[in-house]
Order: C-alpha cells, then structure tokens, then sequence
C-alpha cells in the first residue's frame, strides 16, 4: 500500500509517499510543494494541486493522511488552508484513495511519544523510525513524513513507547488510550 502525508500549507506543503507491504517501510519520495508568495491566493492554491496532481498520478496512493487544522487567529489564511486542504482531498478521493486526518497532537504523539514535542524532534524521530541517514528537506516534508508514518503504524508507534506512558501520568495515558481506539477502529477526526 501506498501512503501519501501531507503537511497543508498556503505556500508551502510538505508531502510524503511511503509504501507500507515491505519491510522495511520504503520512503518513495517526500519533499515540498512551494507556491509563490507573489502569486494570489487562486494562484498559489493551482500550483500546489497542480504539482500534487503529478505526483498522485505516479504513485498512485490508496490512503491519503493529512494533518489536521489547528487554531488560526488569521481567519484569511484559515480559509486559505481550508480550500487547499479541500483540493488537495478532492485530488485524492477522485483518484479512489481513502481519507485519514490526524490532528497535530496526535501524530508528535506517535512519532515521539510526547504529544507537546517540538517539530525539530519529531524529524528526528520520523527519520529514526523510517531509517534515513537525513532529512534533506524543511520541517515541512519532516511533518508530511510523520502524518504517513503515522496512518503506517499508529499501533506499532504507541506500543515501542509504553514507558513514556507511565512516566506521564494518567493525563498522558488517556491520550494514548484515545490514540489507539482511533487507530483500531479506524474513525476518522
């Protein structure tokens, strides 16, 4: 199976393609899509999907993962990201791929074991877990790798840190319980 991860953003998004039936998980490609920010905002949304478009085309991915919205103070750019994150599903769904959304809490939470880690250590640890020598892209492209990592193996990820869950406290544990009832059965947030 093929999984793309996309980090969302107005002029940048991160994407990822992992496949998933070899073991190790292979990374077939990850990187950024980078709209000009000269460009209006009709504009640098057809760059993103037209460039995304390319890449779904050769892949071909079954599952798309994407990060969910957090709180914006900017409603311009809420709306913004709102029609990207909206094409971008459109790009994917057309071509019969399923959608899985995972908010950003979540996903530092499986990939370090910390739903508060800071976006530098959950690069470090996407590359840890999907056996890169290095990262040669931005934050963005790290994140987009930790969203498929995470559709990839949310049990796998929640189980290799139980010790993190008994040092955190009940608080921690119920993240991870809710974590893990998503994952298996498979509901969407």
């Amino acid at each position: 199976m093929v999984i793309l991860g996309i980090d969302p953003g107005s002029r940048t998004t991160g994407y990822a393609f992992i496949k998933t039936d070899c073991n190790p998980i292979r990374v077939l490609e990850y990187g950024c899509i980078k709209a000009s920010p000269s460009k209006s905002p009709e504009m640098r949304l057809l760059e993103i999907v037209t460039d995304l478009e390319t890449l779904v085309e050769h892949y071909k991915p079954s599952a798309l993962s994407m990060e969910g919205i957090f709180y914006a103070k900017n409603v311009k750019s809420a709306l913004l990201l709102g029609h990207i994150r909206g094409a971008i599903l459109a790009v994917c769904l057309k071509r019969g791929a399923t959608y899985h959304e995972y908010s950003p809490k979540s996903i530092k939470l499986a990939v370090t074991g910390s739903g508060a880690s800071s976006k530098e250590r959950v690069a470090q640890m996407v590359q840890s877990h999907l056996q890169l020598k290095e990262i040669n892209a931005s934050l963005d492209a790290s994140d987009a790798l930790a969203v498929a990592w995470t559709h990839a193996r949310p049990i796998t990820a929640l189980c290799t840190s139980k010790s993190t869950v008994k040092k955190k406290g009940r608080n921690q544990a119920q993240e991870w319980r809710a974590l893990i009832l998503k994952c298996v059965g498979g509901v969407n947030e």
